[in-house]
């Protein structure tokens, strides 16, 4: 049987890049101009408040257009771009596409480009589950995936496979990071369902400790190309200094599919895996006490147990818990809190002995409703939870945090990324 070919290209100049690298997979060996193609970017998220630097977060515009100049030139014209973003107050996939100038595809190419969150989706069984997975994406002759290159807090990486969770809508996210089910265990299931016909990694940048825009980024210059999802998927994390066996839903995949997990089992064209390992962290560290990450027990931080968080903690709280951090920071003084524990997701029970529990978020609430350790609940009720919330009702308990701090955090965040170290803008905004 022959092996499943992978391509990796030193990126330099993105069409020229992206075209070899498709050429040494024969990625489009299988396409026929009457496909109905869908091109599925990651564009999990983006922040039009504050300083965002998307590197290593986003699919490069540059690769998006390069792609669609490519398919077009081949014949194939009948071409959408999809995704289903959400942000704390609701959809904002459109918002992104128009802040990324996609209206160029659509005005020089003719691509149609689709909010899945503002078209229709379809209920799927895909084992034991049923997840709402985006028409579009399903009625397509082929998709063509393009994820980032970056690690995953909850997962190890993110590319392929989990960039497809992308085509759920907001209630089958959800139920992904649910109470009793892996979430390793559910996004897998989705890609089984879509017919990915080719999967292009955007490796212009990488992210350690990602996959939002805390993380760190790198200017990496690769492309990876498969017509083999999982293949592409497994050396992708390679690359990133993981094993495909060390990786949860890569093993849960190719358990449920016969696959090996082996790199020795794929063939890799052009530029050799080895000499493109670098790896990234995944995680953040947290104290032995799960008391807090580090960075709390070195600012001698004490009086407050902020647990960590687990897989029950869906996309929409992932986003804020960072900002809940920094403000929980801002709010120390020098003198230990109260006696505080925070806790998230739909896992995490009240420990005895604390004299306020802040509850962020509507799951945490809903798991502790009943819980007896409970001395004082700060109840954040949200689905998300409220910044300016958690905030007012800190404040009323004597926590005084300083929004003005998470926002010169922000502006560290995105200011830390030069442009003579690579990091261009211009690859994003067109």
């Amino acid at each position: 049987m022959a092996k499943p070919v992978v391509s990796i290209v030193q990126h330099a100049g993105t069409y020229n890049s992206l075209k070899q690298a498709l050429e040494l997979c024969d990625g489009l060996k299988e396409f026929k101009q009457s496909d109905r193609i869908l091109i599925k970017p990651n564009m999990v998220a983006w922040d039009f408040d504050l300083p965002f630097p998307p590197y290593g977060v986003v699919t490069t515009s540059a690769v998006m257009f390069a792609l669609v100049q490519i398919l077009h030139e081949h014949g194939y014209t009948n071409l959408a771009i999809g995704e289903a973003s959400l942000g704390v107050s609701g959809s904002m996939a459109k918002k992104i596409f128009q802040h990324l100038g996609y209206e160029k595809l659509t005005e020089q190419f003719g691509v149609e480009v689709i909010d899945f969150n503002e078209d229709k989706f379809e209920a799927v069984d895909v084992g034991g589950f049923n997840l709402s997975i985006a028409r579009k994406a399903l009625e397509a002759d082929k998709i063509i995936n393009v994820p980032v290159l970056k690690t995953h807090n909850q997962c190890k990486v993110s590319l392929g496979i989990k960039n497809l969770k992308g085509c759920l809508n907001r209630k089958s996210k959800i139920q992904c990071h649910g109470k009793d089910e892996e979430l390793d265990h559910m996004f897998p299931r989705v890609a089984e369902k879509l017919p990915v016909a080719l999967t292009v990694i955007d490796g212009i940048f990488a992210l350690a400790k990602g996959p939002g825009a805390t993380g760190k980024a790198f200017r990496k210059d690769i492309l990876v190309a498969s017509r083999d999802m999982f293949a592409c998927d497994v050396v992708g994390a390679a690359l990133m200094g993981y094993s495909a066996a060390g990786v949860e839903h890569l093993r849960f995949y190719a358990e449920r599919n016969g696959r090996s997990l082996e790199l020795s089992d794929i063939e890799v064209r052009g530029e050799p895996v080895e000499k493109h390992v670098a790896f990234l962290e995944h995680d953040w560290e947290w104290t032995e006490d799960n008391t807090g990450p580090l960075g709390f027990k070195k600012r001698g931080i004490e009086g407050l147990a902020v647990r960590k968080y687990d897989n029950s903690l869906c996309t929409a709280c992932s986003k804020l818990y960072n900002p809940m951090l920094v403000l929980l920071m801002s709010a120390y003084k020098g003198e230990p809190f109260p006696g505080v524990e925070v806790l998230t997701g739909k896992r995490q029970d009240a420990s005895p002995g604390f004299a306020k529990t802040v509850l962020f978020g509507k799951c945490a609430c809903l798991q502790n409703k009943d819980n007896p350790n409970i001395n004082y609940a700060i109840k954040i009720k949200g689905c998300p939870p409220d910044l300016n919330e958690f905030i007012k009702l800190l404040d009323e308990e004597g926590i005084h945090c300083d929004y003005n701090q998470y926002v010169q955090y922000r502006r560290y965040i995105f200011n830390r990324y030069k442009l003579e170290d690579g990091f261009d803008m211009g690859l994003f905004i067109k």
